[in-house]
């Protein structure tokens, strides 16, 4: 059995505050930075949930290496 994702609740969060604000990012952005938080607490693919944010990461850490 598996264990339970440890970011699903922010997860839920943010999908509750997308659809009630029609999907406007910004207006859930408090949630986004928490979820971000809990990904960083856990190592890299302990959360599906985070496997979205991760790759953002990535991708934001290989702009900054080519903007160097």
């Amino acid at each position: 059995m598996s264990k339970k994702d440890p970011c699903q609740k922010q997860a839920c969060e943010i999908q509750k505050c997308l659809q009630v604000n029609n999907y406007v990012e910004s207006k859930c952005e408090t949630l986004l930075q928490e979820m971000r938080k809990c990904c960083a607490r856990y190592p890299k693919g302990r959360s599906i949930c985070c496997s979205g944010f991760e790759k953002e990461e990535r991708e934001r850490e290989k702009l900054k290496a080519t903007s160097e």
